[in-house]
């Protein structure tokens, strides 16, 4: 694998780098205090994937440690997939500059997803599932409180709008979440961020990107569409993103569907009679 240099977007004076710095550093301690994300004492284990998004998580992190009101401990944790070519030095030497404690940890899902999953298909959740495993299983070996994983503002309306249309549901990816088997949290704390803030905030710092040949050698997945569409809406009707975020924090069950969150069947409800049964009501022929 060789690593791709785009080129650099342009460069803005000094002040509004730093502007977008504060900004992106005020949204992780809003997210982290909203949803009670880290707590005093915790040890949380940052998911390192090598793309713009995990460094940009990890390098706030750090920042926001040296003055947030609770003590909390930061190790970076990296699985080496095996993907062929996968530069094995770069988030090594990275993270040995800034004097960040890692694990790398190695399990070869590369070949176990090119070997199951035919050609043409979507190997995404296979991989993410495998992916999932290993990290839950060293998070719950080393110890570690919290999982922060690096998903952004974009990634949470992009999942919402996939199970919408793929789905048939209305769910997204919450900002703090207890994993099925309750052992885990895992966090979010990029919840609040624009991805396009985060791409100049990478590109600004220089982080050592490093592709993912799984993820990349896929133009039909799903995912991508939703973003093509995104991207529409946003350069057709800028803010609309946003609006649709802030969507998602203020959620009204009576106004859908989901009797399961809201009881329909005791709304303006009279007398104390059984309760309609479906199968009386669609019973009989209209006809005799």
């Amino acid at each position: 694998m060789t690593l791709v240099l785009q080129d650099p977007l342009p460069r803005k004076p000094s002040h509004e780098r730093h502007k977008l710095a504060k900004r992106l550093r005020r949204q992780v301690g809003q997210a982290i205090a909203d949803f009670g994300m880290i707590e005093d004492g915790d040890k949380v284990m940052v998911c390192l994937s090598g793309g713009k998004d995990s460094y940009a998580m990890l390098d706030i992190l750090l920042q926001l440690q040296k003055k947030a009101p609770v003590r909390f401990e930061l190790v970076a944790v990296n699985l080496d997939q095996k993907q062929p070519g996968f530069p094995e030095h770069v988030l090594p030497d990275y993270l040995a500059s800034i004097g960040v404690p890692f694990t790398i940890l190695e399990q070869d899902t590369y070949s176990v997803v090119k070997r199951v999953v035919p050609e043409g298909k979507t190997m995404c959740s296979l991989c993410s599932r495998m992916r999932r495993g290993a990290l839950y299983a060293h998070a719950k070996a080393q110890g570690f409180t919290k999982i922060a994983l690096g998903h952004h503002r974009d990634d949470l309306v992009a999942t919402f709008f996939l199970n919408l249309f793929f789905h048939a549901k209305l769910a997204s990816m919450p900002p703090k979440l207890m994993s099925d088997d309750g052992e885990h949290v895992v966090i979010r704390p990029l919840a609040y961020c624009r991805e396009a803030d985060l791409v100049e905030y990478a590109d600004w710092k220089a982080f050592p990107i490093i592709p993912c040949t799984l993820c990349g050698s896929q133009e039909n997945l799903q995912r991508k569409q939703v973003g093509r569409m995104m991207a529409a809406w946003e350069k057709e009707s800028p803010g609309r993103i946003d609006t649709i975020a802030k969507a998602l924090a203020d959620v009204r069950p009576s106004q859908l569907a989901d009797g399961k969150l809201f009881d329909f069947l005791a709304l303006g409800r009279h007398g104390e009679g059984p309760l309609p049964d479906a199968h009386a009501w669609l019973a009989g022929d209209p006809e005799s």
